[in-house]
């Protein structure tokens, strides 16, 4: 029965020389989960790079598309949410294969558990650096111009940008730092505060974690969730299922799936 809720985030599939290994992963993975997923959320970066061309379609991810196509034609209703890295995907694939799209996290009840989720970026109101640079690239002005450059061009430069973003990174950014210095855990507390929930689902991080969060709501409650950061599939193959409102964190290994 299709009766299981998926989370997958942060493929950047198109980046490092391993992307096409990756797809392949990705690809069989889908065709693991035909038989009992029910809902597949994508919680944004499954391409390190996408601009959605009137007339021209970004070369590659046949495998990964086709697998998604023949996921939702199986009966599984996908939802995306736009991530840093693939914000530029419009509605491509939601009038292509009929996926739903988010640009914001959602609030959803799923299996009688009430359940926040996104991508993660850009939930620090600190990080004034990096809303200003999403705020240029959500610009309609700024996309138009982007569109009027040759694709093999575009692509290039989009190319060039996502290494540099990758190598200014150190390798401790992709650890947990904490619970006071995690900005999207901070996010979840905030939101604990006015909003009841069960589970925060996140990507952006690339770190596998669960974490409890307890607070105090503005009506004098007691609020408990629990946050749950899904990963990446680049190093790792990380994913969450929910099965019976219980949330679990795995990883696959390129096998049949239990």
């Amino acid at each position: 029965m299709k009766d299981n809720i998926y989370f997958l985030t942060d493929a950047h599939l198109g980046s490092g020389t391993d992307s096409a290994q990756r797809e392949l992963d990705l690809a069989n993975f889908l065709e693991a989960i035909e038989d009992d997923a029910c809902t597949l959320f994508l919680l944004g970066d499954m391409f390190d790079f996408w601009f959605t061309y009137r007339r021209v379609v970004p070369k590659g991810y046949i495998r990964f598309l086709g697998a998604l196509d023949h996921l939702a034609r199986s009966g599984t209703e996908i939802h995306y949410f736009i991530g840093n890295h693939d914000m530029w995907l419009f509605d491509y694939l939601q009038s292509t294969l009929g996926i739903v799209m988010h640009t914001q996290p959602e609030t959803l009840l799923l299996q009688g558990r009430t359940i926040t989720m996104g991508h993660g970026d850009g939930l620090d109101p600190h990080d004034r650096h990096y809303l200003f640079l999403r705020r240029m690239f959500r610009c309609q002005f700024n996309q138009k111009l982007f569109a009027s450059v040759p694709p093999s061009i575009g692509m290039a430069i989009a190319d060039r940008w996502s290494h540099q973003s990758r190598a200014s990174h150190q390798s401790g950014d992709y650890s947990y730092r904490g619970d006071e210095q995690e900005n999207i855990y901070q996010w979840c507390k905030r939101h604990l505060k006015e909003h009841p929930c069960d589970y925060y689902v996140f990507g952006h991080r690339h770190v596998a974690v669960e974490r409890p969060i307890s607070v105090t709501a503005s009506d004098g409650s007691q609020r408990n969730a629990t946050y749950v950061n899904v990963g990446e599939w680049i190093s790792h193959r990380h994913y969450a299922i929910l099965t019976n409102g219980v949330l679990q964190l795995k990883e696959y290994q390129g096998s049949p799936l239990p």
